[in-house]
């Protein structure tokens, strides 16, 4: 078989969604480990890949007639971009399109982890209705309204936020050296601190910054140790940017609030993953996602779209590809 494109995501996922690419390319779709995958890039022009998984090994791309990867999301810690740059094939992302998904994700697990809801469920389920309804009142739990709130990474996720913490009332402070607006950061009220200030003085501590060497471990044992007694982790980022072992100490000892989780250092984590290993209280504090804080129908339509919208863009119409990332 020849393909324009080779696709490494299921047809069923742009099928249930009905976004299609146009019917001019001729694509193949494949799953990463499909044995004439390294044959099909040899004759492909473009390769789309979804940016969660595992990283592409450098084999596959060595020898390809792939002239750009197309991402259907923002993500592209996949890629090992130094290569590609070498072989001179292009990268683009879809910049935006999870950010409203995401910002709704972290209002919902703040929420959910500061009212302590799971926790309540399974103590209402086990018989315990009116002794956790009175420790619940009586401890004085927050909701978002006036909290602070401290954003690590200003970018396009960081702002989106920030604003949907903003409508609730939660008071703003980021850590970014670099943010993409700080006009809009202004706006509402946000105010730029260092990393330790931020950890001293927020309730509640949202990640969202790509995984790079200089935020690999960016969240180890000293961070945690530095956040305020009783305040909520929620990391959506990347794996690898909070040692995970830290973290469940930091939950057994009581040290933390709560911790809400959608990204892990292995995905799938393994069963031994040290957070699995929680019991009674710190377990009752602990928010497991698979992944999909970005992720809702809304949000995988336009990055579809988009996505097929950038290869129909260079493959039929001959124009330049946008999102560049390099």
């Amino acid at each position: 078989m020849t393909a324009d494109v080779l696709c490494l995501r299921p047809e069923a996922d742009f099928q249930r969604l009905g976004v299609l690419p146009s019917p001019s390319l001729k694509i193949a779709y494949r799953a990463p480990e499909d044995p004439d995958v390294p044959a099909l890039m040899k004759q492909a022009r473009a390769l789309v890949i979804p940016a969660v998984g595992p990283k592409l090994s450098a084999e596959l791309f060595e020898g390809t007639t792939v002239q750009f990867v197309q991402v259907t999301g923002a993500g592209v810690d996949r890629l090992d971009l130094a290569l590609l740059k070498r072989l001179r094939i292009s990268v683009a992302n879809v910049p935006g399109g999870s950010n409203r998904a995401l910002a709704e994700y972290v209002v919902t697990a703040a929420s959910v982890l500061l009212r302590r809801f799971l926790w309540a469920d399974a103590e209402i389920r086990a018989g315990n209705y009116a002794d956790f309804r009175a420790r619940m009142i009586s401890e004085n739990l927050a909701g978002l309204d006036g909290l602070a709130v401290g954003i690590v990474g200003f970018g396009r996720i960081g702002l989106a936020v920030a604003e949907a913490l903003h409508h609730r009332g939660s008071r703003i402070c980021y850590y970014d050296p670099a943010p993409r607006d700080a006009r809009a950061a202004n706006a509402l009220g946000a105010k730029s601190v260092f990393l330790d200030e931020m950890l001293k003085i927020s309730d509640v501590i949202t990640l969202h910054v790509p995984l790079l060497p200089t935020t690999q471990g960016l969240i180890g044992p000293r961070q945690l140790a530095a956040m305020k007694p009783g305040a909520i982790l929620i990391q959506a980022s990347r794996g690898g940017i909070v040692d995970e072992a830290a973290l469940a100490h930091s939950l057994i000892s009581g040290h933390l609030g709560g911790a809400a989780i959608d990204v892990y250092s292995t995905e799938p984590p393994p069963p031994d993953h040290p957070l699995f290993a929680l019991r009674g209280e710190a377990a009752r504090r602990i928010l497991f996602t698979p992944h999909i804080a970005g992720a809702t129908r809304q949000s995988s339509e336009f990055l579809f779209r988009s996505a097929w919208r950038n290869v129909e863009r260079v493959l039929l119409q001959k124009e330049a590809l946008l999102y560049l990332v390099q």
